[in-house]
């Protein structure tokens, strides 16, 4: 992880003739260009019992997650170059109640986790009244988003993104928790395209992402 850093990351060009991944890149990407999701139920029991904030405590730990597996990290460049960002940040939706709209916001990564929840609600506090769609100005091209649709649970979540040909980087959606024979489950959906990824790098993201907040 990296402590605050306002340098633009630096971006690694995949040579497409030596990747491993190059036929399945140009047959989803040009061929039969599709993405997919997952929606998974994930348990947030630890994080509820230990009164640990779980939205903050998700944005960090996806955030470590994703910046130890460049296939979820890639994006094409200005010159239509393919290839991964160092690293990304995420970048959620702050609902406002009074307008019924919702703004983004981003929060710089961090090494531990105080000091990114620290940063995470100095930049609520900062940028939360802001209604434009963008709350926090200047979000940088090196991010994840990741939104919350609080008030009802859900089986399955899909985006319908018919003009994102070009965008690699997952997409997170959680919904609203609940209790089921004393665990606290959370609908939890991630939509990446299948040019980049496929169910085994999406499975282990999910499932270490599980394994993780077991013991965060």
């Amino acid at each position: 992880m990296h402590e605050t850093t306002f340098h633009k990351p630096s971006f690694t060009i995949v040579n497409l003739d030596t990747w491993p991944r190059r036929e399945h890149f140009l047959h989803y990407y040009q061929h039969g260009p599709c993405s997919f999701s997952m929606t998974v139920k994930l348990d947030i029991s630890h994080l509820k019992r230990n009164h640990i904030p779980v939205q903050p405590a998700l944005l960090f730990i996806l955030a470590n997650l994703i910046n130890k597996d460049s296939s979820l990290r890639m994006a094409f460049d200005k010159s239509h170059r393919l290839g991964y960002y160092e690293y990304l940040i995420p970048c959620f939706t702050f609902f406002h109640e009074h307008t019924q709209t919702f703004s983004t916001i981003w929060t710089e990564t961090k090494k531990d986790f105080p000091s990114f929840l620290h940063q995470y609600r100095q930049d609520i506090l900062s940028f939360g009244h802001n209604v434009h769609l963008e709350g926090k100005p200047q979000t940088p091209e090196n991010i994840f988003n990741f939104s919350t649709i609080p008030w009802c649970s859900f089986e399955s979540f899909q985006l319908h993104l018919p003009l994102a040909k070009d965008y690699f980087i997952p997409i997170f959606t959680v919904g609203k928790y609940y209790e089921e024979k004393d665990s606290f489950l959370l609908p939890f959906a991630v939509q990446v395209h299948h040019a980049v990824c496929d169910g085994f790098h999406i499975s282990r993201l999910i499932n270490d992402l599980q394994q993780t907040l077991y013991n965060f």
